[in-house]
C-alpha cells in the first residue's frame, strides 16, 4: 500500500499526469496520477489513503513555490494531476467513504477580475482534502452570503488584486459576520498585509496558498 501512496504522492509533486503525459521529462514513460490510481484501487487501497497521498504531494509543491522555486505553470501541472485522481476519488466522497477536511468558499471580490492567484489557492487547498466552492470573480458580497448559506459551518476565503477593490473585502466581512457571526474568513492577495487583514476584521491573512492551507487546518475547518 505504501508504495502506492508514495508514487501517487511524487506523480503529483511533479504533475504527472498519465503515462502518456510528455511533462516532466525526467519521468516520461512512467506511470502518471492516473494509472497509478487506479492500480492502488483494484489493489485494495483504501480511497482515504490515496487522498492522504495526494495531499502530501500538494503540500510539498506548495511549500516549494511559497519558497520561489517552482513557479504557477508547476501549480497548475500538480492541480491537473490531482483532477484526475479526483475523477476517481469523487463516488467514493459522494457515498460518504472519503471525509473532506471542511468546506472553503472562495471568490475575488466585488469590482476585481483578477482569477490567477484565487485558482491557485482553490486548487491547493482543493488538493489538501478540502471541498472547495469557487465563486470567480467579481463577487458581491450578497453572493458570498447565499454561499454561506448554503454550506453551514465553511470558511470562506477573499482575493483582491487591486488597491481600489480591497474595500469590497471589509464590506464583504461585516456582511457575512452580521448574520454568521462564526464564519471563519481569510484574506489574501498582492496589495493585501496582515496589518490590513486584522484592520478589516479577517480571521487569517495568507500570502501564498499553502499559507492559506496551514491557516484553514488551525481553524479547524
Amino acid at each position: 500500500m505504501e508504495k502506492w501512496i508514495e508514487q501517487l504522492s511524487i506523480c503529483i509533486e511533479n504533475g504527472k499526469t498519465n503515462k502518456t503525459a510528455s511533462y516532466p521529462p525526467n519521468m516520461k514513460d512512467q506511470d502518471g496520477a492516473e494509472e497509478i490510481t487506479r492500480k492502488a484501487l483494484e489493489a485494495g487501497v483504501m480511497p482515504s489513503e490515496i487522498l492522504k497521498g495526494c495531499m502530501a504531494g500538494m503540500q510539498r509543491i506548495g511549500e516549494r513555490f511559497a519558497r520561489n522555486e517552482v513557479f504557477v505553470p508547476e501549480i497548475l501541472m500538480s492541480a491537473k494531476a490531482m483532477t484526475v485522481v479526483m475523477g476517481f476519488l469523487k463516488p467514493y466522497f459522494l457515498k460518504g467513504e472519503v471525509q473532506r477536511r471542511g468546506t472553503f468558499v472562495v471568490g475575488t471580490v466585488a469590482g476585481d477580475l483578477h482569477d490567477i492567484g484565487k485558482k491557485l489557492v482553490a486548487m491547493v487547498v482543493e488538493g489538501n482534502g478540502w471541498e472547495v466552492v469557487d465563486l470567480g470573480v467579481d463577487v458581491s458580497a450578497e453572493k458570498f452570503l447565499e454561499a454561506v448559506a448554503a454550506k453551514p459551518g465553511c470558511s470562506v476565503g477573499l482575493s483582491a488584486l487591486l488597491t481600489t477593490t480591497m474595500v469590497n473585502m471589509e464590506k464583504t466581512i461585516k456582511t457575512i459576520k452580521a448574520k454568521y457571526p462564526n464564519t471563519r474568513i481569510l484574506v489574501g492577495g498582492a496589495p493585501v498585509t496582515h496589518g490590513y487583514a486584522q484592520q478589516i476584521g479577517a480571521d487569517g491573512y495568507a500570502p501564498d496558498p499553502q499559507g492559506a492551507v496551514r491557516i484553514l487546518a488551525g481553524m479547524g475547518s
